[in-house]
């Protein structure tokens, strides 16, 4: 009821009749509805969910407070008859999800059309107490499986069967869907930031970074650890440890509301300079994490969001270097009034295997 109430003095400001939600993560945190289709209209007096034949059942169990409708035919025909139904003389719509394709049908209909930009993106950026509370379970979910993998990490393993194995302990813990597929990169592979898992042996002296997340009820976790297997280059592995680790140490102590996103990001990233590093830090040091595993805030230098409490995110600084290999620490905070709460709790004191 609350969101409703909120995206209605959103249409007041606005000066429209209506909005038209399509972006599915953004129908989920409006109606509860956890499906693959479906859209929603929000008047000044009502709420109509609407969805296909397949997820009629299901949307019967999860949408509260929204007229339900099952579509029959042409999309845009019948958004152009619930316009006309609930007398919405303009609605607005989110520019960033709507198609070309499917506008160009709309304006067909002489439907009269408002673009809004990050208009639901800027209440999901707020956690409340059940989200925060969701993230936290699925953190705990996801530290459970990577415990449970430490026995599999050794030589003559492959970054593919480390993959598929984590997937599976996350599953096991619960996991109904993963936000991305797990990541495991090792010796110079691990130098790729986003690297996919491959068929490479595990061998000594490598690097390894694993990035990988859990959910619980629709929300999701996203993390990583480096761990290094005994071998060669120990010394040179731990001093690009403690350089990525000190930096994310000074990112977190440097999280408060009300300041910019880039000073999180300068504190990591001016430390991770000083140590002459600057160049293989090329990534943001951290996004929002919720409905889903990359959105609002964007904790990098570019980014123009200003923090706030209760929002959550993660901190993760790296260094990548061709050739060698990378490390990168990522841990997930809440903003409190005093600071940041760290929500991950795996040990992130340098490993060796």
């Amino acid at each position: 009821m609350q969101k409703k109430a909120l995206l209605r003095k959103k249409l007041q400001k606005q000066k429209i009749d209506g909005i038209l939600i399509t972006d599915i993560v953004n129908v989920k945190y409006l109606t509860g509805f956890t499906g693959s289709s479906g859209y929603a209209i929000i008047t000044k007096k009502d709420a109509v969910f609407v969805t296909d034949f397949r997820y009629q059942e299901q949307a019967k169990h999860e949408v509260k407070g929204f007229r339900i409708r099952i579509e029959r035919g042409d999309r845009a025909k019948e958004i152009k008859d619930l316009t006309d139904e609930y007398e919405i003389r303009r609605i607005g719509f989110e520019d960033h999800h709507l198609t070309f394709g499917f506008y160009n049908k709309l304006l067909k209909k002489k439907i009269k059309l408002r673009p809004l930009n990050n208009t639901l993106e800027s209440m999901r950026i707020i956690k409340s107490p059940v989200e925060i509370d969701f993230i936290k379970k699925a953190v705990k979910r996801a530290e459970t499986a990577f415990r449970k993998l430490h026995p599999f990490i050794r030589a003559g393993s492959t970054e593919r069967k480390l993959a598929l194995k984590l997937e599976e302990l996350l599953k096991e813990e619960g996991c109904k869907t993963l936000p991305f597929g797990v990541i495991v990169a090792s010796g110079s592979l691990s130098a790729l930031p986003h690297a996919s898992p491959t068929s490479r042996v595990i061998k000594e002296g490598d690097l390894i970074v694993f990035d990988w997340g859990g959910e619980y009820g629709g929300y999701y976790s996203d993390m990583s650890r480096t761990v290094a297997m005994k071998g060669r280059n120990t010394v040179k592995q731990r001093t690009i440890y403690s350089i990525v680790s000190d930096a994310q140490k000074k990112a977190i102590n440097s999280v408060r509301s009300n300041i910019k996103a880039t000073v999180i990001d300068a504190a990591a990233r001016n430390y991770i300079e000083q140590n002459d590093y600057g160049e293989k830090f090329g990534h943001g040091t951290g996004h929002g994490v919720g409905l889903a595993v990359h959105e609002k805030p964007y904790i990098s230098w570019r980014s123009k969001d200003i923090i706030k409490e209760n929002m959550v995110f993660t901190i993760e600084p790296g260094i990548y270097l061709p050739g060698f290999g990378g490390v990168r620490i990522e841990d997930m905070v809440v903003v409190t009034k005093t600071g940041a709460e760290v929500l991950t709790s795996l040990p992130k004191k340098f490993k060796v295997i």
